[in-house]
C-alpha cells in the first residue's frame, strides 16, 4: 500500500517540529516546508530579540536542522508578496479605518491554508500538517468534517482556525490536538531537537516590538492625522494623535486628563474622531459579523444556542446566533460583553465543537427573532 504524503509547515518552533516527528512515526512520507512571509531583519526594531519573532533566519535554520535530523526533505517557499498583500496591507487598512484586526487569522486563511494548501496539491501530497493545538474529526451523521478544541485548554487555538472549509479540513492534520505543551517539549527533548526549549513566538510576527502605530507609520511612510477626542454627545474634549493609535476599550496612553477614568468607546474615521466614555459604555449585548464560515453545520437560518467569544483569550459566553438572508451572522449574548471590537473575530462553539465564526463589523442590540421553543437543538444549555 502506497504511503500517504504530508507536507509539514515548519516554523522553526517546537510544535511544528514535534508534529513532523509524529507524522513520520505514523508512517507518512513527509517533507518539511517553511514559509518565508517577510524579511524579519527589515521589520524588527534595532535591539529586538530574535526569539520574540518568527520568520527569522534562525527560525529557518532551526526548521532545517530538525528536518535533517529526521531525514526529511526540506524546502523554503517565498510567499512574502502574498503576505504583504493579504495580511500586512489589510492590517494597515483596518487600523486606518478604526478597526482592530487579527492578522493571525488572515495569515491562516490566506497563507497557511490557502497558498500552502495549493502548494500541497501541486506537489501531489495528501495532507498539510501544522503544529496548531486543535482537533479534526469526521461526523458520519452530518457528513461534515468537524473542528474541535484542543485537549490542552491553555493552548487551544481553535479560535484562529474557524475559517477552515470542509475541503481544507479533509486534508489537514493537527497532530498536537490531543497533547499538552509539556508533553510536546518532553518529546522534543527526548529526540534531541535543537528547539526543544525554544520560546514561543510572541506578539504579531511582523510587529515584534508591539508598536502597531509605529509600524504603520514606517510601512506607509506617512504620519497619522490628529483629530478630536469627543464625548458620546459629540462635544470636543481634546486632541488625539491619530486613529491608528487607539483601540476599543483602551485606557492607557490617551494623553488627556478628564478627572475620571476614560476609555475609548468608539472611533469615526470619516470625522477623524475618537470617542471617550466610561467603562459602563463599553458593554454591548450583540454584534453582526461578515466573512462568515460555518463548520459544524451548513447554515444558521434558525437561531442556535451557542457559547461565543469575541477575542482569543476571552472565556466563552452563552449566546444566541443566527444568520439573516444576506448571510451575515448575528450574535446576541445573554449578558452584555465588554469592548466588542470591529475587526476582531467572533467564534461560536457548541461544547467542544467549533460551529463557525466571522469578522465583527457592527454592534447591535436586536432581539432574537424567534421563540425559544423553536430554536435549533444544541448541547449548550441556557
Amino acid at each position: 500500500m502506497e504511503k500517504k504524503k504530508a507536507i509539514i509547515a515548519m516554523s522553526g518552533g517546537v510544535d511544528s517540529s514535534v508534529s513532523a516527528f509524529l507524522m513520520q512515526q505514523a508512517g507518512y512520507e513527509c517533507i518539511g516546508a517553511t514559509m518565508k512571509l517577510f524579511h524579519n531583519e527589515d521589520l524588527k526594531e534595532e535591539g529586538e530579540k530574535e526569539d520574540k519573532t518568527c520568520c527569522s533566519l534562525n527560525d529557518v535554520e532551526d526548521a532545517r536542522a530538525v528536518a535533517f535530523r529526521l531525514g526529511m526533505p526540506f524546502y523554503v517557499f517565498n510567499f512574502s508578496a502574498d503576505f504583504n498583500h493579504a495580511v500586512i496591507d489589510r492590517f494597515v487598512e483596518d487600523y486606518q479605518k478604526g478597526r482592530t484586526p487579527n492578522p493571525c487569522i488572515e495569515c491562516n486563511r490566506c497563507l497557511k491554508f490557502e497558498k500552502l494548501y495549493r502548494r500541497m496539491q501541486e506537489l501531489n501530497m495528501d495532507f498539510i500538517v501544522t503544529g496548531h493545538y486543535a482537533r479534526i474529526s469526521f461526523d458520519e451523521e452530518s457528513g461534515r468534517w468537524q473542528l474541535k478544541k484542543a485537549v490542552d485548554s491553555n493552548k487551544d487555538q481553535s479560535y484562529v482556525l474557524y475559517m477552515l472549509t470542509q475541503e481544507q479540513l479533509a486534508h489537514i492534520i493537527f497532530p498536537l490536538g490531543g497533547m499538552t505543551k509539556p508533553e510536546v517539549r518532553a518529546l522534543a527533548e527526548e529526540h534531541g531537537f535543537i528547539n526543544a526549549r525554544k520560546h514561543d513566538s510572541q506578539d504579531i510576527c511582523f510587529v515584534p516590538d508591539g508598536d502597531y502605530a509605529g509600524f504603520i507609520e514606517r510601512y506607509t511612510g506617512t504620519k497619522p492625522v490628529p483629530g478630536n477626542y469627543v464625548n458620546p454627545q459629540g462635544e470636543v474634549l481634546g486632541t488625539h494623535k491619530g486613529i491608528i493609535h487607539y483601540t476599543i476599550g483602551q485606557r492607557k496612553g490617551l494623553g488627556i486628563a478628564l478627572g475620571a477614568p476614560a476609555y475609548v468607546t468608539d472611533m469615526n474615521p470619516e470625522k477623524n474622531t475618537v470617542t471617550l466614555g466610561t467603562n459602563d459604555q463599553l458593554f454591548s449585548r450583540g454584534l453582526i459579523a461578515d466573512q462568515v464560515n460555518l463548520i459544524s453545520c451548513a447554515s444558521l437560518a434558525v437561531p442556535k444556542r451557542v457559547s461565543a467569544k469575541v477575542r482569543y483569550r476571552q472565556t466563552e459566553q452563552p449566546a444566541m446566533a443566527w444568520q439573516t438572508e444576506d448571510g451575515r451572522l448575528h450574535v446576541r449574548f445573554d449578558e452584555p460583553q465588554r469592548a466588542i471590537t470591529k475587526g476582531q473575530a467572533v467564534v461560536l462553539y457548541d461544547g467542544e465543537l467549533v460551529v463557525g465564526g466571522g469578522t465583527i463589523v457592527e454592534l447591535a442590540e436586536e432581539e432574537v427573532p424567534i421563540e425559544p421553543n423553536e430554536l435549533a437543538p444544541s448541547s449548550v444549555q441556557p
